[in-house]
């Protein structure tokens, strides 16, 4: 059986890094090759010698700077496209988009429940979002029965070495010693879960739209607590700070809605054939805090 050959557009990216290390395991059943997409020299290199082009290039935190929107499309949306045509013209069987849950706007107030389903239609609240959603639509218009389109809507992506807000929650996990114990539920995936998904979408030569997330909704309180004990800190959650939270706070403070508002996919979008969601939320905690303590 011959190898997989799999090129991943965006080099050094935090998923694409990741999903070399874990397609380390199958030594004998995949080669992949990183390109940059930086500048114009990408547009020399062959794809017909790929099955699948995994893209993951883009600029990926949200910027509310004007000066930046345009930067946005041009990464975002535009790169994205052409790198799909390319690998079209040039017979890939298999395109993979990795897009973003931010497809579907913010997150909701603090003591408001937001369940996504498959009948939630997108609605991107900045550029960031935007950008993205019309990457799908322009990559998605390429399918046909010899190139296959996977389309990922990730929530929010964390594990050893991520960037965002993960590492920011973490920080205060370590430092603080009260929490505000709130009762929030947020759709999160470590990206052991996301890099196993990938894999088997490759190995089922799959097509279409997904939602891939853990097996268990997060509270941002409950996810603090976990990253505290892995260092073997002290933190109490305290209901003390609710009233204010819940009632103006909320309203004026958008990060207080980033942080405790809520985000999430109905679990049964997420289900797939073959479990993917091999590691639990207490054990991407440790995997994550443990090995950065060490390291």
């Amino acid at each position: 059986m011959s190898k997989r050959k799999i090129l991943i557009t965006g080099k050094g990216s935090y998923v694409g890094t990741n999903f070399i290390k874990w397609l380390e395991q199958w030594p004998d059943q995949y080669v992949v090759v990183e390109l940059s997409v930086r500048g114009t020299e990408w547009k020399e290199h062959d794809f017909s010698n790929y099955d699948v082009v995994l893209h993951v290039a883009g600029i990926a935190h949200v910027s509310t700077d004007p000066s930046m929107e345009q930067q946005y499309y041009e990464i975002n949306r535009d790169l994205a496209i052409e790198v799909a045509e390319k690998a079209k013209e040039e017979r890939v069987k298999q395109f993979i988009f990795t897009s973003s849950i931010i497809v579907y706007g913010d997150s909701s107030h603090i003591n408001k429940k937001r369940i996504i389903d498959r009948s939630t239609i997108p609605q991107p609240s900045n550029f960031y979002g935007n950008s993205k959603l019309q990457a799908e639509e322009g990559i998605s218009l390429l399918e046909s029965d010899d190139f296959k389109v996977v389309i990922i809507r990730p929530p929010m992506i964390y594990g050893k070495g991520s960037k965002g807000n993960y590492p920011k929650l973490a920080s205060y996990a370590r430092k603080l010693p009260l929490f505000p114990d709130i009762d929030n539920e947020r759709s999160m995936l470590h990206i052991d879960n996301l890099c196993e998904f990938i894999r088997l979408m490759i190995e089922n030569n799959e097509q279409g739209l997904y939602f891939p997330q853990n097996s268990e909704y997060v509270s941002t309180s409950k996810l603090v607590l976990l990253i505290a004990q892995a260092h073997s800190k002290s933190i109490k959650l305290t209901k003390v700070f609710n009233f204010i939270l819940n009632n103006g706070l909320a309203i004026k403070i958008n990060l207080i809605n980033k942080v405790f508002g809520n985000l999430a996919y109905d679990s049964r979008m997420s289900i797939y054939k073959t479990n993917y969601q091999i590691r639990n939320l207490r054990e991407s905690i440790l995997l994550t805090e443990t090995i950065d303590k060490e390291g």
